[in-house]
């Protein structure tokens, strides 16, 4: 079979009729189709990785699913479709079966392309599944092209549809609304179906993400247990089903068609987005550490290179920037080993100074009046203390109040003969990125700054508004229904052109807070902005949900003010510090309202995070006892590939009079491997933790653990422990 898979390499397409199984492998899991040129094609097998002999097993074993590999409508039409369509003729069925199957190696994965076509109509479909190299994702998604000479419309167009075997199936999946993204939820899969949606256009993470895990064997457990894991990559509106049918259960994912239907013109091909998973019989923790791995690999800009340590300014001055304010922050944080300094919202407009969210918008030039040395005299600043310097934009907004809505108000979505919606500040509109027009002004945000100031380093890209009008000036009258995906169309191309002309310019992803943490935005960005909701306390279950999908090198986790912004809640320094480590570190405080004694600790914490920095970011991670257990206490832990290296924290919850609090066992280090513990945030320098210079075994601590009723003894305490193997 291998010689055979060179020989389709070598050859391109083909049509042998003994090219019936198709096995696609990771370095875990296997994926086996069965296509057979004038035949339909099957999903058979996905799971634990698989040999060709096995594959007879499969069969013999009653695990082969024979089922399509992606049903469409109008032929045998019960049950949940993968694509419903309308011929030019208004016929609205579809037959496939396959054409052509070919294989072939690119750059960074192995690819197996089924092409199939209709009996009838001149409509061919590709199904593509995408092993990426040295990871254990298989992708998958479908490209329909339209060889007719009358248009069709697309009703449904799902990028996967993929049987799971019925069992004692859990599903865990992550909510939220502003200030509470990613918030874990996991229940029982009973018949029915279970939907996970988003209908907001643009901030497609602050309800429900993407993403979600399926056990085959009861409830969901961190390092034990076979689980399913899925998101897809895609960043508008999304639709996913479990459907659950007695002894059935097909999961359908892909963009969400309501009110979407694409007309699709003679010679026209469209493409659904990715849809990215993997196989574990390691539990949840499995699933985790394989999309990081991919994530750094494939899906961040430079997922590979450390990231710096930063000040934001939004909750120390929030739109009262000046210069003064600015070169004080630098240098109170540089003083504290601050890397990078980035300018949030406030800096600019001229005729709409922006002093608040209701105007300015679009007006990308520096505001004299706040900053009369301009972006220059911030540069010099940063060069001034060693740092570097990045700012805060939101380019496909405006407000009604700007010059750019005066001079463009065919701009704008709007909808025709209806009075205009506004979101945020009662005046935020968003710009029509179908219009190639706008998509140059959008590209050219980011260009007149770094072509004026090439020393800016790093650049907050933030949307705060969902679509609010359906409606573009752009898109022909017959095709408005294109808008939600052309939208996302045109943002993909400007992002495309900023990447290829700016490849060293760090980008963050932000919507209103956590709103774009996907995989359809992220292959464009370095990292997200997880939460607005900075509360450590509450960031510890949403940095908890974040990370069933997305590595901590991309997280941005913040130390805030002592009395937090979002919540009032008053929580120590060392814990606020603790759990912003556990992520990307950075902080979102105004230092001069610090007292010296904060400052030193805070300079000590930000010392002993670059020693942990590369095993934090590059690490495999290890979920411990979780928040949503309500056990009083959280913990996990990071190791590198060669667990000669480790970090651990743990957190205390909630204070109560005899309170049990568990023992905590390690994982991902070697059993017969000696570790020295290391105390890196003691509240004093010279009072460290009681476990600070012991060296206990792998074994000892994955086995048995260590207690954590000494360690976590106050309200809201604390720690975080370092790792080294002792030779």
């Amino acid at each position: 079979m291998r010689n055979f898979y060179l020989l389709l390499a070598l050859i391109g397409w083909s049509s042998f009729a003994h090219a019936k199984d198709y096995l696609i492998s990771t370095s875990r899991t296997s994926l086996l189709i069965t296509a057979t040129p004038g035949e339909k094609a099957k999903f058979q097998y996905y799971g634990s990785r698989i040999s060709e002999k096995d594959i007879p097993a499969i069969y013999d074993s009653g695990l082969a699913f024979e089922v399509e590999s992606y049903p469409v409508f109008g032929l045998n039409t019960p049950g949940e479709r993968a694509m419903a369509i309308t011929h030019g003729d208004g016929n609205m069925s579809l037959d496939l079966v396959v054409e052509q199957i070919k294989q072939y190696t690119s750059d960074e994965a192995e690819i197996t392309e089924i092409q199939m076509k209709d009996r009838v109509y001149p409509f061919v479909l590709k199904q593509v599944y995408k092993s990426y190299k040295e990871t254990d994702i298989i992708s998958t998604w479908v490209e329909v092209e339209n060889k007719g000479k009358k248009a069709i419309t697309l009703y449904r167009f799902a990028s996967a549809f993929l049987p799971i075997h019925r069992g004692d199936n859990y599903m865990s999946h992550f909510h939220g609304h502003w200030g509470s993204e990613h918030t874990m939820d996991e229940e029982k899969l009973t018949n029915g179906q279970k939907v996970i949606s988003n209908k907001d256009g643009l901030t497609n993470t602050e309800t429900d993400n993407p993403s979600f895990m399926v056990t085959m064997d009861g409830k969901p457990q961190e390092e034990y247990g076979q689980v399913f894991g899925g998101t897809l990559a895609w960043t508008g509106n999304y639709l996913i089903k479990m459907d659950v049918r007695n002894t059935k259960f097909n999961i359908i994912a892909g963009i969400n068609e309501e009110n979407s239907h694409y007309i699709l013109e003679s010679g026209e091909t469209f493409i659904t987005p990715e849809f990215a998973m993997t196989y574990s019989t390691t539990g949840k923790g499995g699933v985790s550490r394989a999309f990081h791995r991919w994530a750094r690999q494939y899906k961040l800009v430079h997922g590979n290179v450390l990231r710096d340590i930063l000040l934001n300014s939004w909750e120390g001055v929030y739109f009262k920037i000046d210069q003064q304010e600015m070169d004080q922050m630098m240098g109170s944080f540089s003083a504290m080993g601050g890397e990078l300094f980035v300018m949030d919202d406030g800096w600019f407009g001229n005729k709409y100074p922006r002093n608040g969210a209701d105007s300015s918008l679009g007006d990308w030039e520096v505001c004299k009046e706040k900053l009369p040395d301009g972006i220059e005299g911030l540069l010099k600043s940063a060069k001034k203390y060693g740092i570097k310097f990045g700012l805060w934009i939101e380019p496909e907004m405006a407000n009604t109040k700007s010059e750019l809505f005066e001079k463009h108000p065919d701009w704008i979505l709007h909808i025709k003969n209806r009075p205009l919606s506004t979101g945020r500040g009662k005046t935020q509109v968003v710009l029509d990125l179908t219009n190639p027009e706008v998509q140059d002004f959008v590209f050219g945000v980011v260009d007149n700054l770094m072509t004026k100031y090439p020393e800016i380093y790093y650049m907050k890209w933030d949307d705060n508004s969902s679509f609010m009008d359906y409606g573009s000036p752009y898109l022909p009258q017959e095709k408005q229904s294109h808008l939600y995906i052309e939208y996302h169309r045109g943002l993909h191309k400007v992002l495309k052109r900023i990447r290829d002309k700016y490849p060293n310019l760090v980008l963050q992803a932000c919507a209103g807070g956590g709103g774009r943490v996907n995989y359809g935005i992220l292959p464009y960005f370095n990292e997200f902005w997880t939460s607005d909701d900075t509360d450590a306390l509450q960031r510890i279950f949403i940095q908890w949900g974040v990370s069933s999908f997305y590595p901590a090198i991309a997280m941005g986790a913040h130390v805030s003010a002592d009395r937090n912004h979002q919540t009032g809640r008053s929580l120590p320094l060392k814990f606020r510090f603790d759990v912003a480590m556990s992520g990307r570190l950075g902080m979102e405080i105004q230092p001069k309202n610090m007292n010296e004694t904060d400052k030193a600790f805070a300079a000590r914490a930000i010392k002993a995070y670059k020693e942990i920095r590369p095993v934090v970011q590059l690490g495999d991670l290890y979920r411990l006892i979780s928040p949503y257990d309500n056990k009083g206490v959280a913990s996990l832990m990071y190791t590198t590939p060669e667990k000669d290296k480790a970090v651990f924290f743990a957190y205390k919850l909630s204070h109560f009079i005899n309170m049990t609090i568990p023992n905590v066992r390690m994982h991902g280090l070697d059993a017969q491997k000696q570790y020295r513990l290391t105390d890196l945030t003691a509240t004093k320098e010279n009072s460290p933790c009681s476990l600070h210079g012991k060296t206990i075994s792998g074994e000892i601590l994955m086995k048995e653990g260590i207690a954590l009723k000494e360690l976590l003894k106050k309200e809201y305490s604390s720690i975080a422990l370092k790792l080294q193997e002792v030779p």
